[in-house]
């Protein structure tokens, strides 16, 4: 067994880690006895004369083992929480590639049944229900990794149980103060204001929209009229995200909404000026695991609002939510239909499944009370299409949702917009309508040649000359950085002709045969006036973080810096050769533009497909868009893209329902631990 996963290994199908994982939990030269329950028995049965076949079920419970252990490592580095073992066979192995190791490993293994992979696991001293402490636990036929088992469950609980003690709200001066603030829209759903009520009666709160929703906007109106709820009270608000791209637009765009509500010098004074990573928020050490804000040591806040919240990996969820008073209030935002998290879970997704299941009874009628829309179109499910997915009755947790429909930025006549709706709902042919209309903020263009392939080069090189312009010009940083954001090309890929390592050296060769750019023979070549990067790894000394970018420009004394915008407004100047990690940022991937908007974005995917590009992928480089949209596509990798959503193996729908089980009286039917 050992042997095939190191030929795994350098197939790049698994990872070191993953086979190093695999021989701590069943190391070669380790007795049976030690790995295995029955192991007695099964020495019994292997010492007696017994066939070859029984012989070969003794001798692959061992390489079973190996390949469920080393397999979950890949599984969990890849961004799943746990290893459905129903999903254990051969063809499900490496999604599909290399089938013939695919079946060397499985008849290494005994070719076993689901039963049989069942109860080897079960039988192996590794492995636990969660009662104790193993590195795997196996529970409703889902194998974790224990601290990954742990988190989950902690954000179950927190999710169902935070809501146990809500506050009393006056609904008559909260009525009246979301009058204030929002007004009465007719016959409309305002569900900004509903948003605004849902989050106001309670703890814990998520708010997903799409892009142009006004997400930011409700957050500036619901955090004032909260504020005004508590009156001389003094309410302590801090606002995070989990890049320092996003903790800046977060910045930026509630500054500017608070500004356009009338607010007192002394309202003013009590909302924050600036939003942190999550890392600074928690305070990431350099060097040192523990945190130094956590269960021992909560932070010290009433209310936190979380941005971009579907960015949040499980393991930082669990952190954060363990870090909190057991007051705070919590106020989530995000889209759930953008990418699942880098890191492992899908957890912002996972939680808006429950929108389906539409509000209980007596959370309409209060939030009829408080918004004065009438009950029957507040407890409509949001999606019947999908209402099939989740039990109904589960309101325990949909009665802290609130998803905002109504693009304010996307209308009918937006192609962005209509492009945006029709991948999200896996509508190749609506696609491809839009993309063949006549919409002035679309254009689709297909690589087929070179010539295509150096007129994207080109248009890329247009794109970026206004803000090379200004750094040729000496004109300050900040509107410097501004410019830069205005056209972007995003890369599905990394790697290759139509990733962003291929492409950002090919730029910078245009740019510099322009006249662009300045750059020497050499090393010192990397750096020269205005070159984009893209800082790849978290430095909190630097107060720096991952998918930070910042412009090289020389300063008063003639030396190359490195400046960045920080969440605050200001601007912050690097020495090159401080720098963490770092890469040129002409092309950037799309989960690395997560968090940022540009006037023009244009998308390359590549000319042939990868597993890679999912319908979530696709969305979210379309919605970083603003006004305008250039996409590189073929009609063959557009269809696959938009009919491959991404899917995270994820215990933490069920385990959701079964903490509502859990609290008392509920009302839940048994039968929703299946949906």
């Amino acid at each position: 067994m050992m042997e095939l996963l190191e030929r795994a290994v350098r197939e790049r199908l698994l990872r070191p880690l993953d086979l190093q994982f695999a021989r701590m939990i069943a190391p070669d030269d380790c007795p049976l006895f030690d790995l295995f329950r029955n192991s007695q028995r099964l020495m019994e049965i292997k010492a007696q004369d017994v066939t070859q076949e029984q012989h070969h079920r003794v001798g692959a419970a061992r390489a079973l083992l190996q390949l469920t252990a080393a397999y979950l490592s890949a599984e969990t580095g890849a961004g799943h929480i746990c290893l459905p073992i129903t999903g254990l066979q051969p063809q499900h192995l490496f999604d599909g590639r290399q089938s013939d190791l695919a079946q060397a490993l499985w008849k290494a293994a005994g070719e076993p049944s689901t039963q049989q992979w069942r109860e080897t696991l079960q039988d192996s001293f590794s492995v636990s229900d969660g009662s104790q402490p193993t590195p795997l636990v196996l529970q409703h036929d889902r194998l974790y990794l224990q601290r990954m088992w742990q988190n989950e469950g902690d954000v179950a609980r927190f999710i169902v149980n935070g809501n146990a003690n809500n506050e009393r709200v006056d609904e008559i001066l909260l009525q009246n103060i979301l009058e204030q603030l929002f007004g009465t829209n007719g016959d409309e759903v305002d569900w900004q204001k509903v948003a605004a009520a849902a989050t106001l009666t309670r703890r814990i709160s998520i708010i997903s929209g799409g892009p142009g929703t006004g997400k930011t906007t409700t957050v500036a109106k619901l955090l004032t009229a909260l504020v005004r709820l508590n009156g001389e009270q003094r309410v302590r608000i801090q606002l995070v995200a989990p890049t320092g791209k996003a903790a800046v637009r977060l910045t930026e765009s509630l500054g500017k909404a608070w500004q356009q509500l009338a607010l007192n010098e002394s309202e003013h004074k009590l909302f924050p000026n600036q939003a942190f990573t999550l890392h600074s928020l928690l305070g990431v050490q350099p060097n040192r695991q523990r945190l130094r804000y956590h269960s021992g040591n909560p932070l010290n806040l009433d209310v936190l609002v979380v941005d971009e919240a579907s960015m949040v990996d499980l393991p930082m969820m669990a952190k954060l939510i363990a870090a909190l008073p057991t007051h705070a209030r919590v106020i989530f935002l995000g889209d759930r239909d953008q990418l699942a998290s880098v890191e492992a879970g899908a957890v912002f997704g996972d939680i808006c499944r429950f929108v389906e299941s539409g509000y209980s009874v007596f959370r309409a009628e209060q939030l009829a009370r408080v918004t004065g829309y009438p009950l029957e179109q507040l407890n409509n499910p949001h999606d019947m299409s999908k209402r099939k997915t989740l039990t109904t009755g589960l309101t325990e947790v949909s009665d802290g949702l609130c998803l905002l429909r109504k693009s304010y930025r996307f209308d009918k006549k937006s192609g962005i917009g209509q492009l945006a709706q029709a991948v999200n709902a896996g509508a190749y042919l609506e696609a491809l309508s839009v993309l063949n209309g006549n919409y002035t903020d679309v254009e689709r263009f297909v690589l087929a040649n070179m010539i295509d392939y150096q007129q994207l080069l080109q248009v890329s090189v247009a794109g970026y000359q206004p803000y090379l312009k200004l750094v040729a010009q000496g004109a300050d940083a900040a509107e410097i950085l501004t410019a830069f954001n205005h056209y972007q090309l995003l890369c599905a890929l990394r790697a290759g002709s139509f990733g962003v390592k291929g492409l950002n050296p090919l730029i910078e060769q245009v740019l510099q045969r322009n006249g662009l750019i300045q750059r020497t023979q050499g090393l010192s070549g990397r750096w020269y006036a205005g070159r984009p990067v893209m800082i790849e790894r978290n430095d909190s000394a630097l107060g720096l973080s991952n998918g930070d970018v910042g412009i090289a420009l020389y300063d008063a004394h003639g030396h190359l810096r490195v400046h960045f915008q920080l969440p605050n407004g200001t601007i912050k100047s690097v020495q090159p050769n401080r720098l963490p990690s770092h890469g040129t940022a002409y092309a950037m991937t799309i989960h690395k533009s997560q968090g940022s908007e540009f006037e023009h974005t244009a998308l390359v995917l590549p000319d042939y497909f990868s597993p890679i590009i999912t319908r979530e992928l696709l969305y979210t480089g379309i919605t970083r868009a603003r006004q305008q949209l250039t996409l590189y596509t073929s009609d063959s990798v557009l269809s696959r893209a938009i009919n491959t959503p991404t899917l995270r193996h994820s215990g933490l729908v069920d385990r959701l329902c079964l903490a509502t089980l859990a609290k008392p009286n509920s009302a839940i039917p048994l039968d929703v631990v299946s949906a």
